[in-house]
């Protein structure tokens, strides 16, 4: 079988990648990781992710506003997505990352779920699934997704809660994101959580540079470790390689349309 995986969900637009395009991706090739979706965290990096993807072919963007970064995005930053979306740029495949993260220091909660619910309209608006970020906030965005009804749906990616709460999410139609917290025995929940969810509802993620797998620590994480994501998985799953590398293109094609 020819490796064939997508990350979707890797900050190609920061470093060590930023400069180092070309080399980048050669390296992520030799491994089978053929597309990468590259979501935006601030306003100010809209126009680099959309560049990113028009020049790059396995480059894909999605737009929107992280909630790490509340302080900074205002009405101004939310009428830059919206134009941005309208105006729809070649290769653009979601709206992301959005969500919400009660872990981080000063949250600012409320301001997070209006920003976050504004983003949930954009998304319905212009029929564009949803990257999410939570962390600590998996009840209270499983509540604000039934209210927000977003047709295309989405992921919620890097995912590390409960069996319940990937469930509830599940249920309501969106897919869980895969990443490399699998790949450290310490993990067990989210390993636990892994092997018991459908495969129907899982996709291929790194994070890159954030969130390095085990073994790797305290270096930046890559999207070429997406095939190591998918090695760990399989050790957790019953199903063959080739089945679970079959099923995780075929989400990741369904929910993008790549």
């Amino acid at each position: 079988m020819t490796p064939d995986f997508t990350d979707t969900h890797c900050h190609f637009d920061f470093p060590p990648f930023s400069g180092q395009e070309l080399e980048s991706l050669a390296l992520a090739e030799r491994a089978g990781v053929r597309r990468i979706i590259v979501p935006t965290v601030t306003a100010d990096r809209f126009a680099r992710v959309v560049k990113l993807a028009r020049d790059y072919p396995p480059l894909f963007a999605a737009l929107g506003l992280h909630p790490l970064y509340i302080a900074q995005h205002q009405e101004a930053e939310l009428e830059q997505l919206a134009g941005f979306l309208a105006s729809r740029p070649q290769k653009l495949v979601a709206v992301g990352e959005i969500g919400l993260d009660l872990y981080m220091e000063n949250p600012q909660f409320e301001r997070q779920q209006r920003v976050l619910k504004a983003q949930l309209k954009l998304a319905k608006e212009h029929d564009l699934p949803v990257i999410l970020h939570s962390r600590r906030s998996h009840d209270q965005l499983a509540a604000m997704l039934r209210r927000s009804e977003v047709p295309r749906r989405g992921v919620v990616h890097g995912f590390a809660g409960s069996l319940s709460q990937a469930q509830a999410f599940i249920r309501l139609g969106y897919y869980i994101g895969v990443g490399g917290t699998i790949s450290y025995e310490r993990a067990q929940k989210t390993r636990s959580v892994m092997a018991q969810l459908p495969l129907t509802s899982l996709l291929l993620e790194t994070d890159a540079p954030d969130m390095p797998l085990a073994g790797y620590q305290g270096q930046p994480n890559r999207p070429e470790r997406a095939a190591e994501v998918f090695q760990e998985l399989c050790r957790l799953r019953p199903e063959s390689a080739e089945d679970i590398a079959a099923q995780l293109q075929h989400n990741t094609h369904a929910l993008f349309t790549l």
